[in-house]
């Protein structure tokens, strides 16, 4: 049995009740306790106001700012109506297992079978970490008409597990959704615009369930491929529907280095966000973005996509949420502990977690693994071979002797745009005004050793 599975509505409300009563002698409000509920179930203050017959005011402005109050000050850190669920996780955690040595593993906790660090959170799992309430502003903004989200971060800092959860916030609100992952489509469509949009809306068409009608609706004859896709969206796929339809669409970086359709395709996509302005059928479409970089050819300020909507910067994790991550995998690290692991990887989410499932599962301790972080008998050796194949890859002529002057100067250094472009998106080095620098010190002391 997995944490998130053995964490019931029941469980939370007996913490809720426990560390209420506790913190101020008295039981939570049964307003409250209905509150608690529908935010639970996904439930936004309006549909609460509607199904209690009550003022969506008094809810939101009353009863649910001094519930997240009350345990905000009960669980000693802050809570709100996006993340209160792995807040209450938390103080379960700690009900089950108060005195964890920060090496040994309860093998009867639900962290007794926590799953390897790779790929994306999970949305089940309780060790997706929310950063400064951005959850819940995308979650304010995908449900408003003709949004936009942009979500900007390099590899590996967690933009398809947010993606994931705006989408699956649409979803609880009755929305459709649809995800697709650039990363995956081959580059013979990639590189050409009218494949790659019939892409588009052969992938859009199925994963809504609706048959395939591009044969009705292309005009190869008259209309661009642009005006193709759109017409397809506006007359079939929008229509048939019948509900807004939140698009995620993942890794948008892929089509930057095609000029010949990255151009068209963005601007298409800022086209539909403003048709959403003074069109009934088009604020139906809401668009989430995530890519790694900005896009690195010029474009209109009035036709990229990039200079409209909600832009979301996801950035590193910061000592209290490390610390609040070690806390959910059982490791009762202090802030020395904390500060050296940080001092190596900085607040990089893979790279945080992936020492704390080693450590969890005594593979090493922190010690032994901060020792060996950058040597090839570390547990990051694959992580970093993988960047060093890349860098002596045809595809990174010329980065590698960029990474190497960065790795190899105290100060940050200015490097060539487009080197810049490539080693952040990468997720290699980090800004520091118009130079850079790495990103933390685990790649500075590899990198300086193997190049």
């Amino acid at each position: 049995m997995n944490s998130t599975s053995a964490f019931t509505w029941e469980k939370a409300k007996q913490v809720v009740e426990q560390i209420v009563f506790n913190n101020i002698g008295e039981h939570p409000k049964d307003i409250e306790m209905k509150v608690l509920r529908g935010s639970w179930e996904g439930l936004t203050y309006e549909k609460m106001a509607e199904q209690s017959h009550l003022s969506v005011n008094y809810l939101r402005g009353d009863i649910g700012p001094q519930l997240w109050q009350k345990l905000s000050e009960a669980l000693g850190e802050e809570v709100t109506k996006s993340n209160f669920k792995g807040a209450l996780e938390r103080a379960w955690g700690r009900q089950l297992f108060p005195h964890i040595d920060s090496n040994l593993k309860q093998l009867q906790s639900p962290l007794a079978e926590l799953p390897f660090p790779e790929g994306s959170v999970p949305l089940d799992s309780p060790f997706y970490i929310e950063r400064d309430n951005i959850e819940s502003i995308c979650y304010e903004t995908v449900v408003k008409s003709a949004s936009l989200i942009r979500i900007k971060a390099p590899k590996l800092m967690g933009k398809t597990s947010l993606m994931t959860r705006v989408l699956s916030y649409a979803a609880s609100q009755n929305y459709q959704t649809v995800y697709l992952d650039l990363s995956s489509v081959e580059r013979g469509i990639l590189t050409n615009l009218d494949k790659f949009l019939r892409w588009l809306c052969l992938m859009v068409g199925r994963k809504l369930k609706l048959e395939n009608r591009l044969k009705d609706y292309w005009d190869t004859e008259i209309l661009g491929s642009n005006d193709n896709c759109t017409v397809y969206f506006e007359e079939y796929l929008l229509p048939e529907i019948d509900c807004p339809l939140v698009l995620g669409l993942d890794e948008v970086d892929r089509i930057f280095p095609y000029n010949q359709v990255v151009e068209d395709f963005l601007g298409m996509l800022r086209s539909w966000h403003e048709k959403g302005k003074i069109s009934e059928q088009w604020k139906q479409l809401r668009l989430v973005m995530a890519h790694s970089t900005e896009v690195y050819i010029p474009l209109d300020m009035n036709q990229s996509p990039f200079n409209a909507g909600l832009p979301v910067m996801l950035q590193e994790f910061d000592h209290k949420q490390v610390t609040d991550l070690a806390h959910l995998h059982g490791l009762n690290w202090n802030d020395t502990q904390v500060r050296e692991l940080m001092n190596i990887v900085g607040g990089h989410p893979y790279l945080v977690r992936l020492a704390m499932y080693e450590v969890y599962t005594q593979k090493a301790t922190l010690k032994q693994l901060l020792q060996d972080a950058s040597t090839e008998a570390g547990i990051y050796s694959n992580h970093l071979r993988r960047y060093l194949e890349t860098l002596h890859s045809e595809e990174a002529q010329g980065l590698k002797e960029a990474l190497t002057k960065v790795v190899t100067s105290p100060e940050p250094v200015e490097l060539d745009s487009m080197q810049i472009y490539k080693l952040h998106s990468m997720g290699l080095v980090q800004r520091k005004d118009n130079q850079v620098m790495p990103r933390c010190n685990l790649y500075r002391e590899y990198f300086r050793r193997v190049l």
